[in-house]
Protein backbone atom coordinates (compact mmCIF):
# COMPACT_ATOMS: atom_id res chain seq x y z
CA UNK A 1 0.00 0.00 0.00
CA UNK A 2 1.50 3.70 -1.12
CA UNK A 3 1.80 6.18 1.41
CA UNK A 4 -0.61 7.88 -0.52
CA UNK A 5 -3.21 5.27 0.13
CA UNK A 6 -2.17 4.86 3.13
CA UNK A 7 -2.92 8.97 3.98
CA UNK A 8 -6.45 9.15 2.38
CA UNK A 9 -7.85 5.86 3.78
CA UNK A 10 -6.48 7.66 7.35
CA UNK A 11 -8.15 11.04 6.51
CA UNK A 12 -11.42 9.10 5.49
CA UNK A 13 -11.14 6.83 9.00
CA UNK A 14 -10.44 10.47 10.96
CA UNK A 15 -13.85 11.62 9.43
CA UNK A 16 -15.91 8.24 10.24
CA UNK A 17 -14.78 8.50 13.66
CA UNK A 18 -15.92 12.39 14.62
CA UNK A 19 -19.09 11.60 12.45
CA UNK A 20 -19.39 8.57 15.31
CA UNK A 21 -19.37 11.37 18.10
CA UNK A 22 -15.76 10.44 19.12
CA UNK A 23 -13.20 13.16 20.43
CA UNK A 24 -11.33 15.05 18.28
CA UNK A 25 -8.29 14.97 19.88
CA UNK A 26 -8.04 11.27 20.59
CA UNK A 27 -9.36 10.88 16.89
CA UNK A 28 -6.51 13.11 15.65
CA UNK A 29 -4.16 11.11 18.06
CA UNK A 30 -5.27 7.67 16.93
CA UNK A 31 -5.06 7.39 13.31
CA UNK A 32 -2.11 9.94 13.51
CA UNK A 33 -0.25 7.31 15.88
CA UNK A 34 -1.70 3.84 13.43
CA UNK A 35 -0.63 5.83 10.62
CA UNK A 36 3.02 6.33 11.75
CA UNK A 37 3.38 2.85 12.83
CA UNK A 38 2.37 1.52 9.56
CA UNK A 39 4.38 3.79 7.29
CA UNK A 40 7.56 3.57 9.62
CA UNK A 41 6.80 1.38 12.22
CA UNK A 42 6.03 1.10 15.67
CA UNK A 43 9.34 2.04 17.21
CA UNK A 44 8.91 5.72 15.02
CA UNK A 45 5.02 5.90 16.18
CA UNK A 46 5.61 5.12 20.06
CA UNK A 47 8.34 7.81 20.36
CA UNK A 48 6.59 10.71 18.36
CA UNK A 49 3.36 10.58 20.11
CA UNK A 50 5.24 10.33 23.58
CA UNK A 51 7.58 13.44 22.56
CA UNK A 52 4.63 15.73 20.88
CA UNK A 53 2.49 15.40 23.84
CA UNK A 54 5.38 16.49 26.23
CA UNK A 55 6.94 18.75 24.01
CA UNK A 56 3.41 20.61 23.58
CA UNK A 57 2.98 20.93 27.32
CA UNK A 58 6.65 22.18 27.62
CA UNK A 59 6.33 24.88 25.05
CA UNK A 60 6.93 28.24 25.84
CA UNK A 61 3.69 29.68 23.57
CA UNK A 62 2.01 27.32 25.35
CA UNK A 63 1.69 28.77 28.92
CA UNK A 64 0.15 31.91 26.54
CA UNK A 65 -3.38 29.89 27.18
CA UNK A 66 -3.89 29.57 30.88
CA UNK A 67 -2.64 32.96 31.47
CA UNK A 68 -4.98 34.34 29.03
CA UNK A 69 -7.72 32.54 30.46
CA UNK A 70 -6.95 33.88 33.88
CA UNK A 71 -7.15 37.31 32.62
CA UNK A 72 -10.87 37.18 31.40
CA UNK A 73 -11.74 35.25 35.01
CA UNK A 74 -10.24 38.21 36.69
CA UNK A 75 -11.95 40.48 34.83
CA UNK A 76 -15.20 39.08 35.39
CA UNK A 77 -15.02 39.08 39.11
CA UNK A 78 -13.52 42.56 39.27
CA UNK A 79 -17.10 43.41 37.69
CA UNK A 80 -15.15 45.34 35.00
CA UNK A 81 -17.90 43.56 32.63
CA UNK A 82 -20.73 45.79 34.31
CA UNK A 83 -18.59 48.99 34.26
CA UNK A 84 -18.26 48.24 30.47
CA UNK A 85 -21.42 48.34 30.35
CA UNK A 86 -22.69 51.23 31.92
CA UNK A 87 -20.29 53.77 30.40
CA UNK A 88 -20.99 52.54 26.54
CA UNK A 89 -24.77 52.47 27.48
CA UNK A 90 -24.63 56.33 28.80
CA UNK A 91 -22.31 57.14 25.60
CA UNK A 92 -24.68 55.35 23.22
CA UNK A 93 -27.98 55.68 24.71
CA UNK A 94 -29.23 58.04 21.97
CA UNK A 95 -28.29 56.34 19.12
CA UNK A 96 -30.75 53.82 17.55
CA UNK A 97 -30.38 50.56 18.93
CA UNK A 98 -28.55 52.34 21.76
CA UNK A 99 -28.34 49.07 23.85
CA UNK A 100 -27.07 46.75 21.73
CA UNK A 101 -24.45 49.32 20.14
CA UNK A 102 -23.04 49.57 23.67
CA UNK A 103 -23.10 45.55 24.07
CA UNK A 104 -21.09 45.34 20.94
CA UNK A 105 -18.67 47.73 22.87
CA UNK A 106 -18.29 46.41 26.05
CA UNK A 107 -18.16 43.28 24.66
CA UNK A 108 -14.95 44.61 22.22
CA UNK A 109 -13.63 46.40 25.67
CA UNK A 110 -14.18 42.48 27.40
CA UNK A 111 -12.22 41.08 24.39
CA UNK A 112 -9.60 42.96 25.03
CA UNK A 113 -8.80 41.41 28.33
CA UNK A 114 -10.27 37.61 27.84
CA UNK A 115 -9.39 35.60 25.38
CA UNK A 116 -12.82 33.51 25.67
CA UNK A 117 -15.42 34.11 23.00
CA UNK A 118 -17.78 31.50 25.01
CA UNK A 119 -16.84 33.53 28.34
CA UNK A 120 -17.34 36.69 26.90
CA UNK A 121 -20.42 35.68 25.63
CA UNK A 122 -21.61 34.11 29.12
CA UNK A 123 -20.71 37.70 31.19
CA UNK A 124 -21.98 39.89 28.73
CA UNK A 125 -25.46 37.72 28.73
CA UNK A 126 -25.89 38.06 31.86
CA UNK A 127 -24.96 41.56 31.86
CA UNK A 128 -26.78 43.00 28.53
CA UNK A 129 -29.61 40.84 28.38
CA UNK A 130 -31.55 41.63 31.15
CA UNK A 131 -31.21 45.68 30.53
CA UNK A 132 -31.93 44.90 26.59
CA UNK A 133 -35.25 42.95 27.86
CA UNK A 134 -36.85 45.48 30.58
CA UNK A 135 -36.56 48.22 27.97
CA UNK A 136 -38.64 46.33 25.09
CA UNK A 137 -35.87 45.21 23.20
CA UNK A 138 -36.90 41.87 20.90
CA UNK A 139 -35.25 38.41 22.35
CA UNK A 140 -33.96 37.95 18.36
CA UNK A 141 -32.60 40.76 18.44
CA UNK A 142 -31.17 41.01 21.94
CA UNK A 143 -29.55 37.71 21.78
CA UNK A 144 -28.32 37.68 18.47
CA UNK A 145 -26.66 40.83 19.87
CA UNK A 146 -24.65 39.43 22.84
CA UNK A 147 -24.20 35.85 20.41
CA UNK A 148 -22.06 38.39 18.03
CA UNK A 149 -20.31 40.67 20.61
CA UNK A 150 -19.33 37.43 22.16
CA UNK A 151 -17.37 36.51 19.15
CA UNK A 152 -15.19 39.67 19.24
CA UNK A 153 -12.81 37.76 21.82
CA UNK A 154 -11.47 35.37 19.50
CA UNK A 155 -10.23 38.27 17.39
CA UNK A 156 -9.28 41.33 19.41
CA UNK A 157 -6.07 40.21 21.72
CA UNK A 158 -5.43 38.90 23.67
CA UNK A 159 -6.77 35.89 21.78
CA UNK A 160 -6.64 31.88 22.44
CA UNK A 161 -7.10 31.38 18.12
CA UNK A 162 -3.90 33.50 17.15
CA UNK A 163 -2.31 31.74 19.77
CA UNK A 164 -3.39 28.07 18.89
CA UNK A 165 -3.17 29.04 14.91
CA UNK A 166 0.70 30.41 16.08
CA UNK A 167 1.55 27.22 17.77
CA UNK A 168 0.28 24.99 14.59
CA UNK A 169 1.66 27.14 11.74
CA UNK A 170 5.05 28.29 13.48
CA UNK A 171 4.54 31.86 12.93
CA UNK A 172 4.61 34.83 15.55
CA UNK A 173 1.87 34.84 17.83
CA UNK A 174 3.15 38.25 18.97
CA UNK A 175 2.57 39.49 15.43
CA UNK A 176 -0.53 37.51 15.08
CA UNK A 177 -2.33 38.84 18.14
CA UNK A 178 -0.98 42.57 16.84
CA UNK A 179 -2.98 41.60 13.38
CA UNK A 180 -6.17 41.55 15.23
CA UNK A 181 -6.30 45.30 16.58
CA UNK A 182 -7.30 46.92 13.46
CA UNK A 183 -9.49 44.47 12.18
CA UNK A 184 -11.32 43.32 15.24
CA UNK A 185 -12.20 47.11 15.82
CA UNK A 186 -13.38 46.91 12.01
CA UNK A 187 -15.51 44.07 12.92
CA UNK A 188 -16.96 45.86 15.65
CA UNK A 189 -18.01 48.64 13.82
CA UNK A 190 -19.61 46.57 11.26
CA UNK A 191 -21.45 44.58 14.26
CA UNK A 192 -22.41 48.34 15.38
CA UNK A 193 -23.51 49.41 11.71
CA UNK A 194 -26.21 46.26 11.39
CA UNK A 195 -27.74 46.79 14.55
CA UNK A 196 -28.58 50.51 13.54
CA UNK A 197 -29.55 49.10 10.18
CA UNK A 198 -31.99 46.56 11.54
CA UNK A 199 -33.47 48.84 13.87
CA UNK A 200 -34.19 51.70 11.41
CA UNK A 201 -35.98 49.27 9.32
CA UNK A 202 -37.86 47.80 12.01
CA UNK A 203 -38.03 50.44 15.39
CA UNK A 204 -40.06 47.83 17.25
CA UNK A 205 -37.03 45.86 17.33
CA UNK A 206 -35.50 48.10 19.66
CA UNK A 207 -37.82 50.93 21.37
CA UNK A 208 -35.74 54.35 22.26
CA UNK A 209 -34.22 54.26 25.98
CA UNK A 210 -35.62 56.62 27.88
CA UNK A 211 -34.07 59.16 29.92
CA UNK A 212 -31.29 61.47 28.34
CA UNK A 213 -27.46 61.80 29.70
CA UNK A 214 -25.88 65.26 30.13
CA UNK A 215 -22.58 65.82 28.80
CA UNK A 216 -20.97 65.73 32.44
CA UNK A 217 -22.35 62.92 33.10
CA UNK A 218 -20.70 60.96 29.85
CA UNK A 219 -17.37 62.42 31.21
CA UNK A 220 -17.86 60.60 34.64
CA UNK A 221 -18.81 57.60 32.91
CA UNK A 222 -15.36 57.40 31.05
CA UNK A 223 -14.11 56.20 34.50
CA UNK A 224 -15.73 52.90 34.26
CA UNK A 225 -13.02 52.17 31.25
CA UNK A 226 -9.84 53.03 32.95
CA UNK A 227 -9.30 49.56 34.41
CA UNK A 228 -9.46 47.64 30.32
CA UNK A 229 -7.21 50.54 29.11
CA UNK A 230 -4.53 50.18 31.15
CA UNK A 231 -4.28 46.60 30.87
CA UNK A 232 -4.87 46.24 27.24
CA UNK A 233 -2.06 48.92 26.55
CA UNK A 234 0.67 47.40 29.22
CA UNK A 235 -0.36 43.59 27.88
CA UNK A 236 -0.11 44.34 24.12
CA UNK A 237 1.68 47.87 24.44
CA UNK A 238 4.57 45.54 26.08
CA UNK A 239 4.13 43.04 23.11
CA UNK A 240 4.31 45.64 19.89
CA UNK A 241 6.97 47.76 21.77
CA UNK A 242 8.89 44.61 21.79
CA UNK A 243 9.48 45.22 25.81
CA UNK A 244 8.23 41.68 26.25
CA UNK A 245 6.75 38.33 24.67
CA UNK A 246 3.23 37.15 24.65
CA UNK A 247 4.00 34.51 27.71
CA UNK A 248 5.24 37.90 29.97
CA UNK A 249 2.49 40.10 29.02
CA UNK A 250 -0.19 37.32 29.55
CA UNK A 251 1.78 36.78 33.11
CA UNK A 252 1.59 40.58 33.73
CA UNK A 253 -1.67 40.93 32.39
CA UNK A 254 -3.16 38.65 34.73
CA UNK A 255 -1.08 39.63 38.02
CA UNK A 256 -2.53 43.44 37.10
CA UNK A 257 -6.13 42.48 37.24
CA UNK A 258 -5.44 40.02 40.35
CA UNK A 259 -4.74 43.23 42.46
CA UNK A 260 -7.29 44.83 40.97
CA UNK A 261 -9.94 42.25 41.43
CA UNK A 262 -8.30 41.70 45.31
CA UNK A 263 -8.36 45.91 45.68
CA UNK A 264 -12.23 45.90 45.07
CA UNK A 265 -12.73 42.81 47.62
CA UNK A 266 -14.87 41.12 44.59
CA UNK A 267 -12.11 37.79 44.76
CA UNK A 268 -13.55 34.83 46.82
CA UNK A 269 -12.03 31.64 48.00
CA UNK A 270 -14.77 30.13 45.92
CA UNK A 271 -14.13 32.39 42.53
CA UNK A 272 -10.61 31.91 42.66
CA UNK A 273 -11.04 28.05 42.62
CA UNK A 274 -13.46 28.30 39.58
CA UNK A 275 -11.47 30.54 38.03
CA UNK A 276 -8.43 27.68 38.26
CA UNK A 277 -10.42 25.36 37.28
CA UNK A 278 -11.60 26.80 34.24
CA UNK A 279 -8.33 27.81 33.01
CA UNK A 280 -6.71 24.29 33.77
CA UNK A 281 -9.98 22.51 31.81
CA UNK A 282 -9.42 25.09 29.03
CA UNK A 283 -5.81 24.26 28.77
CA UNK A 284 -5.82 20.87 29.31
CA UNK A 285 -8.49 20.40 25.76
CA UNK A 286 -6.45 22.93 23.56
CA UNK A 287 -2.90 20.58 24.90
CA UNK A 288 -4.66 17.48 23.72
CA UNK A 289 -5.86 18.86 20.63
CA UNK A 290 -2.74 20.84 19.26
CA UNK A 291 -0.85 17.71 20.24
CA UNK A 292 -3.43 15.45 18.36
CA UNK A 293 -3.31 17.80 15.31
CA UNK A 294 0.65 17.77 15.66
CA UNK A 295 0.80 14.07 15.40
CA UNK A 296 -1.98 13.90 12.77
CA UNK A 297 0.40 16.51 10.84
CA UNK A 298 2.96 13.98 11.17
CA UNK A 299 1.41 11.42 9.43
CA UNK A 300 0.08 13.26 6.53
CA UNK A 301 3.77 14.74 6.22
CA UNK A 302 5.04 11.01 5.71
CA UNK A 303 1.76 10.41 3.44
CA UNK A 304 2.96 13.17 1.26
CA UNK A 305 -0.58 14.44 1.13
CA UNK A 306 0.03 17.89 1.65
CA UNK A 307 3.22 18.57 -0.61
CA UNK A 308 0.38 16.86 -3.47
CA UNK A 309 -2.66 19.00 -2.60
CA UNK A 310 -0.90 22.29 -2.32
CA UNK A 311 1.40 21.05 -5.66
CA UNK A 312 -2.08 20.08 -7.54
CA UNK A 313 -3.49 23.38 -6.69
CA UNK A 314 -0.54 25.07 -7.37
CA UNK A 315 -0.68 23.86 -10.78
CA UNK A 316 -4.50 24.35 -11.45
CA UNK A 317 -4.78 27.52 -13.73
CA UNK A 318 -7.01 29.33 -11.64
CA UNK A 319 -6.80 32.31 -9.42
CA UNK A 320 -5.71 32.37 -6.33
CA UNK A 321 -8.64 33.99 -4.76
CA UNK A 322 -11.19 31.31 -6.06
CA UNK A 323 -8.98 28.92 -4.12
CA UNK A 324 -8.99 31.06 -1.34
CA UNK A 325 -12.99 31.65 -1.64
CA UNK A 326 -13.05 27.53 -1.85
CA UNK A 327 -11.55 27.38 1.54
CA UNK A 328 -13.66 29.94 3.28
CA UNK A 329 -16.53 27.69 2.04
CA UNK A 330 -15.26 24.62 3.45
CA UNK A 331 -14.62 26.50 6.93
CA UNK A 332 -18.37 27.71 6.82
CA UNK A 333 -19.12 24.54 6.64
CA UNK A 334 -17.02 23.02 9.15
CA UNK A 335 -18.40 25.62 11.49
CA UNK A 336 -22.01 24.17 11.34
CA UNK A 337 -20.73 21.15 13.03
CA UNK A 338 -17.15 21.66 14.74
CA UNK A 339 -15.70 23.82 17.99
CA UNK A 340 -13.75 26.58 16.72
CA UNK A 341 -10.19 25.18 18.13
CA UNK A 342 -11.05 21.66 16.76
CA UNK A 343 -11.74 23.60 13.04
CA UNK A 344 -8.14 24.62 13.27
CA UNK A 345 -6.40 21.46 14.24
CA UNK A 346 -8.44 19.23 12.04
CA UNK A 347 -7.63 21.71 8.63
CA UNK A 348 -4.18 23.52 9.04
CA UNK A 349 -1.92 20.65 8.34
CA UNK A 350 -3.63 20.38 4.84
CA UNK A 351 -4.37 24.21 4.21
CA UNK A 352 -1.72 25.90 5.65
CA UNK A 353 0.83 24.88 2.83
CA UNK A 354 -1.66 25.29 0.37
CA UNK A 355 -1.81 29.19 1.49
CA UNK A 356 1.99 29.34 1.74
CA UNK A 357 2.13 27.79 -1.92
CA UNK A 358 -0.06 30.28 -3.30
CA UNK A 359 1.97 33.04 -1.69
CA UNK A 360 -0.74 34.46 0.81
CA UNK A 361 0.78 36.26 3.86
CA UNK A 362 0.50 33.80 6.63
CA UNK A 363 -0.02 36.69 9.56
CA UNK A 364 -2.62 37.80 6.86
CA UNK A 365 -4.49 34.46 6.77
CA UNK A 366 -4.37 33.46 10.35
CA UNK A 367 -6.73 36.98 10.83
CA UNK A 368 -8.58 35.62 7.81
CA UNK A 369 -8.81 32.07 9.58
CA UNK A 370 -9.71 33.57 13.11
CA UNK A 371 -12.61 35.63 11.22
CA UNK A 372 -14.33 31.76 9.98
CA UNK A 373 -13.36 30.64 13.28
CA UNK A 374 -16.24 32.96 14.91
CA UNK A 375 -18.64 32.57 12.07
CA UNK A 376 -18.49 29.07 13.60
CA UNK A 377 -19.27 30.37 16.56
CA UNK A 378 -22.96 31.35 15.26
CA UNK A 379 -23.99 29.36 12.67
CA UNK A 380 -26.39 26.20 13.44
CA UNK A 381 -26.44 23.47 15.01
CA UNK A 382 -23.39 23.55 16.62
CA UNK A 383 -23.04 27.21 17.48
CA UNK A 384 -21.20 27.50 21.08
CA UNK A 385 -21.94 30.77 21.46
CA UNK A 386 -25.70 30.31 20.46
CA UNK A 387 -25.66 27.42 22.93
CA UNK A 388 -24.21 29.53 25.77
CA UNK A 389 -27.11 32.15 25.30
CA UNK A 390 -30.10 29.57 25.01
CA UNK A 391 -28.59 28.70 28.74
CA UNK A 392 -28.85 32.30 30.12
CA UNK A 393 -32.30 33.23 28.11
CA UNK A 394 -33.92 29.76 28.49
CA UNK A 395 -37.54 31.17 27.47
CA UNK A 396 -36.00 32.07 23.86
CA UNK A 397 -35.74 29.27 21.86
CA UNK A 398 -32.32 28.36 19.71
CA UNK A 399 -33.86 29.02 16.27
CA UNK A 400 -34.61 32.48 17.16
CA UNK A 401 -31.35 33.06 18.67
CA UNK A 402 -29.74 31.44 15.48
CA UNK A 403 -32.35 34.04 13.56
CA UNK A 404 -30.92 36.94 15.33
CA UNK A 405 -26.93 36.34 14.91
CA UNK A 406 -27.39 35.60 11.22
CA UNK A 407 -27.09 39.09 10.14
CA UNK A 408 -24.15 39.53 12.03
CA UNK A 409 -22.42 36.48 10.00
CA UNK A 410 -22.84 38.99 6.95
CA UNK A 411 -20.55 41.74 8.83
CA UNK A 412 -18.04 38.45 9.05
CA UNK A 413 -18.32 38.26 5.24
CA UNK A 414 -18.07 41.82 4.60
CA UNK A 415 -15.04 41.86 6.76
CA UNK A 416 -12.97 38.59 5.35
CA UNK A 417 -13.49 40.61 1.86
CA UNK A 418 -12.44 44.10 3.04
CA UNK A 419 -9.29 42.08 4.79
CA UNK A 420 -8.76 40.76 1.28
CA UNK A 421 -8.47 43.65 -0.90
CA UNK A 422 -6.67 45.46 1.68
CA UNK A 423 -4.61 43.01 3.36
CA UNK A 424 -2.76 46.08 4.63
CA UNK A 425 -5.52 46.53 7.56
CA UNK A 426 -4.11 43.34 9.12
CA UNK A 427 -0.38 43.91 8.52
CA UNK A 428 0.54 47.27 8.97
CA UNK A 429 0.65 47.21 12.79
CA UNK A 430 2.80 43.83 12.80
CA UNK A 431 4.72 45.49 10.40
CA UNK A 432 6.03 48.14 12.66
CA UNK A 433 6.65 45.76 15.69
CA UNK A 434 9.98 46.34 17.84
CA UNK A 435 10.77 42.73 17.27
CA UNK A 436 8.80 39.60 16.69
CA UNK A 437 8.77 37.74 20.15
Amino acid sequence: MTPVTLGVIGSALLVILLFLGMPIAFVLMFVGFTGICLLSGLGAGLPVTAQTVYGVAASYPYTIIPLFILMGSFAGQAGITRDLYTTFDKLFRKLPGGLGVATIAACAGFAALSGSSVAAAAAMGNVALPEMRRFGYHPKLATGIVAAGGTLSFLIPPSLGFVVYGMLTEQSIGKLLISGILPGLLLSLAYIAVIIAQVRMNPALAPRTPGGVSFLDKLKALRGIWETLLVFFIVMGGIYGGFMNPTEAGAIGATALLILTLLKRKLSLRGLFNACLEMARISTMVLFLVAGATVFSYFLALSTIPTLVSNGIVGLEVSRYAVLTIIIAIYFLLGCFLDSVSMMVLTLPVIFPVITALHFDPIWFGVVCVLMMEAGLMTPPVGLNVYTLAGIAKDVPMGEIFKGAAPFLLSIIAITIVLTFWPKIALYLPSLMGRSP
